[in-house]
């Protein structure tokens, strides 16, 4: 466990909502979560967001220029804008200045620039974003992952996956023994595509990885599996309809509670009740997906992220600090590669 303090580099030109969102979600972090947060991004609009909060800070400002745009391709986009936000923050951690990076902008340019310039841990081929999602046990979510950062793998690529989310898992979520699954249309070994019935074999033959077997769409949230593993094209469409159907569920509560004389009464006493509800469901609770692989911290939060959710995956970064993730994966696929 580390004993000197975080710091963590914050994009603050990333996402719908930036700065001004990202910002007070700093000052939040470096309040209450006890990190050194350095704000990367144009000063003035960054001061501009500062000045509407009333609590002093020490947050230190990281001079950059431009950000890149969603419309962009990020390979292009990163070469052509070598001082935009999320390269500066890359190059924070990449120097030692910073320990690690946290953007709600482009997530393929985020990838890329941690890619380029932060490079991959020993004995991993590619870096896998892993999200987080709440199951019908309480208090116990399941990482998902890849959620988008490889939209084609090989079975090897999906065995490491296995072996980076059961430490995430361990370390960061303080599953003693967790239980990983392969994302499958069936429970057999034999289901599924030739990828998934290749990467079964190598799961199940890899002594470091507890797999348990295919997990169908119906078991993704059911509380028991800890980790899931697929493609990044199905990670991503899964991620996205959980956060929609989570969405849905809430509204309608909003709409149905309160209907009819009952409803209006019952509300009242629910209402901590239904924020716990929110809370369990609600993706910004999670921060975001740490992109495992790449030799540096890297937390990737959604566009649309506010506040809470920047707040949240500076808490991600630290929590993955703090237990020493990259070193276990590094030492943990050398191991698997004797």
């Amino acid at each position: 466990m580390r004993s000197t303090r975080v710091r963590i580099a914050i994009d603050a030109m990333g996402g719908d909502n930036a700065p001004a969102e990202i910002v007070a979600g700093a000052l939040r972090a470096q309040e209450e979560l006890g990190v050194d947060v350095l704000l990367v991004g144009d000063p003035q609009q960054i001061e501009a967001s500062l000045k509407q909060h009333t609590q002093s800070s020490s947050l230190e400002i990281v001079p950059s220029e431009g950000a890149i745009e969603m419309s962009e391709e990020p390979l292009i986009a990163l070469r052509r804008k070598p001082k935009a936000s999320i390269n500066v923050a890359m190059d924070l951690v990449k120097k030692k200045r910073a320990d690690a990076v946290v953007s709600a902008g482009h997530s393929g340019a985020a990838m890329a620039a941690a890619l380029l310039r932060l490079g991959r841990l020993p004995g991993i081929d590619r870096p896998a974003i892993g999200a987080v999602l709440p199951t019908m046990i309480a208090g116990k979510p399941v990482l998902i992952l890849d959620v988008g950062a490889n939209v084609d793998c090989r079975p090897k690529f999906l065995e490491q996956f296995a072996l980076m989310g059961s430490i995430y898992s361990q370390y960061v979520l303080g599953v003693a023994e967790p239980k990983v699954g392969l994302l499958n249309i069936g429970e057999e070994p034999n289901k599924g595509n030739e990828l998934a019935i290749q990467t079964h074999q190598l799961l199940e033959e890899n002594p470091n990885i507890p797999f348990i077997g295919n997990a169908e769409g119906r078991d993704v949230l059911s509380g028991h599996f800890d980790v899931i593993v697929c493609d990044g094209f199905a990670g991503n469409v899964l991620l996205k309809f959980a956060e929609a159907v989570g969405e849905v569920a809430l509204q309608i509560l909003r709409q149905e509670l309160p209907r009819g004389l009952h409803g209006k009464v019952g509300v009242s006493f629910l209402r901590p009740n239904l924020k716990r509800i929110k809370q369990r469901m609600d993706h910004a609770e999670h921060g975001g997906g740490l992109l495992l692989g790449v030799a540096g911290i890297c937390i990737i939060s959604h566009g649309s992220s506010q506040a809470p959710t920047i707040f949240n995956a500076a808490r991600l970064a630290k929590d993955a600090i703090d237990n020493e993730v990259l070193d276990r994966i590094a030492v943990t696929s050398r191991l698997a590669e004797s």
